[in-house]
């Protein structure tokens, strides 16, 4: 019998869910910063914006402020052409600040999130199962519930199995983060619940080996599997990536790897090009380029969101 395959059934609404912050990084002058907007699972959706043609509709949920730079945060998304009906305001939060510090083209991050805004977007389960109703596919991260208090966490996950039965595709980023968790053993706990739910699971082998002590890529695809997550995409820093599950098997193992000028958001790009390739008919190793083409351009420049590196990545 053949694997069914996972892919909403038509062009339609991608809810992404997490959190958005202010980014600080250097400017030309070493005493000045640059401030920008940005975030993994917002990352994600602004490449998707840029990737898929109008018959898609991109949302952001989240939770912001009321003050400055939340206003300016929902006034950038909007620009950017991600719907914002599901952003939710609280009165007394702001969004999270981050700051990007780089040596040799690998970033590090000094963060202000404890008071964030989004840490509240799972309060309510009505609206978030108002914005999965009808979706044809939900996005989020490890960071997205890394943030989110335990009541929150499960209302969530709780949302996507519920939006999972009614036919949302719904795709999992581990993005392991240790210090935004209040102990490895529920951050382990957590990720492997949430991938186990999903129907694509996108984790990278550096922080897998790391946190979960798995000596290969293979290792990790089959813990996802085995915990019965439909489909496991497992990312390696620009060597072979292997992938696994009802969509597909293989290894693309003659990927480029390239020196990076700032790789913050590669894993972010990377995500938005394969979904991309994938909604759009692509099978797994051509997704898989797809999306390796992309963050490889990302990774040329500085910041998150480079607008010149979708142009340059297309075939």
């Amino acid at each position: 019998m053949p694997h069914p395959d996972l892919r909403p059934a038509s062009p339609s609404r991608i809810l992404s869910i997490g959190e958005a912050m202010v980014e600080m990084s250097r400017a030309s002058d070493p005493d000045l910063w640059r401030m920008g907007i940005a975030g993994d699972t917002l990352n994600t959706a602004w490449y998707l914006r840029r990737l898929l043609d109008d018959a898609w509709q991109v949302d952001y949920l989240t939770r912001v402020g009321t003050g400055d730079f939340s206003n300016r945060m929902v006034d950038f998304l909007q620009a950017e052409g991600l719907d914002t009906a599901h952003v939710t305001r609280q009165a007394d939060a702001e969004i999270g600040l981050y700051a990007i510090s780089l040596a040799n083209g690998e970033r590090s991050f000094s963060y202000w999130r404890d008071n964030s805004a989004a840490r509240r977007l799972a309060d309510d389960p009505a609206l978030l199962d108002t914005a999965l109703q009808g979706c044809k596919m939900a996005y989020l991260s490890g960071i997205t519930l890394a943030i989110l208090p335990p009541q929150g966490r499960a209302s969530l996950l709780q949302a996507l199995d519920d939006a999972r039965q009614a036919g949302t595709t719904v795709v999992f980023d581990t993005n392991l983060r240790p210090r935004l968790w209040s102990d490895a053993e529920t951050m382990r706990t957590v990720t492997q619940d949430a991938a186990g739910r999903a129907d694509l699971v996108l984790p990278s082998f550096d922080d897998e080996a790391a946190l979960f002590g798995d000596a290969d890529p293979r290792a990790t695809l089959d813990r996802y599997l085995t915990l019965g997550a439909a489909q496991v995409v497992v990312k390696n820093g620009g060597g072979p990536i292997l992938f696994g599950g009802h969509d597909g098997e293989g290894c693309i193992d003659d990927l480029s790897i390239d020196a990076p000028v700032d790789s913050t958001s590669a894993g972010d790009s990377f995500n938005a090009g394969y979904l991309a390739a994938w909604l759009t008919g692509s099978d797994c190793a051509d997704a898989v380029r797809a999306g390796h083409a992309l963050g490889r351009q990302v990774i040329r420049h500085p910041g998150a969101l480079i607008r010149q590196a979708v142009a340059d990545a297309r075939p």
